[in-house]
């Protein structure tokens, strides 16, 4: 084939890769916003109470340590001992153990109540279906879905651990496997992932770029990506979004580590929420 042929052979493709771009996603973007607005979404996500040592009492009651929008005046009580985490329901007369940031919850009217642990606090994340933000939600904003920033990047196995810091000014390591190397906006840059647990079946990005603070959020924005395969990983930006300390006061977001503050413009994906 001639240059000229070849250069409208690659035009055409692109002309049909774009709608099937689009469509693509379109209905990732429905799934996002869904997500935010589930019941037991970020949107729901409306307090973040810190435990101290022995009883914290909970209920609708001002005069609980923790108070609550639902439920009964004097609901129960958490523990925390030795760094262990209970509660004992008022009502019921039960007592049970609490495992922080799994699947254990506490059902109070309709919120949800969940155990966390941040480095060496932990506390109780409020889930409420009538919260504020979730009535407040208007949509999200996105950059033109575009095929430039839908990168295949070289994968470099380099496996260590990286310190990220939260907003609660915590730092803890992290696993991070490797790097990604791609060119973008004519520069060559590396973004470095973690895994958010060892058996974790896909990479975490958390990254800074020049949109940052301008039209997008300010602490930077957060990627998953597929695992490295021959060598290689594909990272698409427009599907770049932002933490959840964009919708909630009382998210523990990490903030993106030194590597990962790009020197460049990544016009996709998620826009500030106003």
């Amino acid at each position: 084939m001639t240059p000229r042929v070849l250069m409208g052979l690659a035009a055409a493709l692109a002309v049909a890769a774009a709608p099937a771009l689009d469509d693509e996603i379109a209905q990732w973007r429905q799934a996002r916003a869904a997500a935010l607005q589930a019941e037991g979404g970020w949107l729901t996500v409306a307090g973040l109470f810190w435990l101290h040592e022995g009883a914290n009492a909970f209920g609708k009651d001002p005069a609980n340590e923790i108070v609550l929008p639902d439920g009964p005046a004097q609901a129960g009580v958490f523990e925390l001992r030795a760094g262990a985490v209970s509660v004992t329901m008022k009502a019921e007369g039960t007592h049970r153990e609490l495992k922080p940031d799994s699947a254990d919850v506490v059902k109070v009217g309709r919120l949800s109540l969940l155990p966390i642990r941040r480095g060496d606090r932990l506390g109780i994340r409020l889930k409420d279906p009538d919260s504020a933000a979730r009535k407040a939600f208007h949509g999200l904003d996105y950059f033109p879905a575009s095929e430039a920033y839908r990168v295949t990047a070289r994968w470099v196995a380099e496996p260590r651990e990286i310190p990220i810091l939260n907003v609660l000014g915590q730092t803890e390591s992290s696993q991070c496997p490797g790097y990604a190397a791609f060119r973008i906006g004519g520069t060559d840059v590396r973004l470095y992932p973690i895994l958010e647990s060892p058996d974790a079946q896909e990479l975490f990005y958390i990254f800074r770029d020049q949109t940052s603070g301008r039209e997008t959020y300010p602490a930077g924005r957060f990627l998953y990506s597929p695992l490295p395969k021959d060598g290689q990983v594909v990272l698409d930006f427009n599907k770049a979004v932002n933490p959840p300390c964009a919708f909630t006061d009382y998210a523990t977001c990490p903030l993106p580590p030194p590597e990962n503050r790009l020197p460049v413009r990544i016009e996709a994906g998620e826009k500030k929420y106003h």
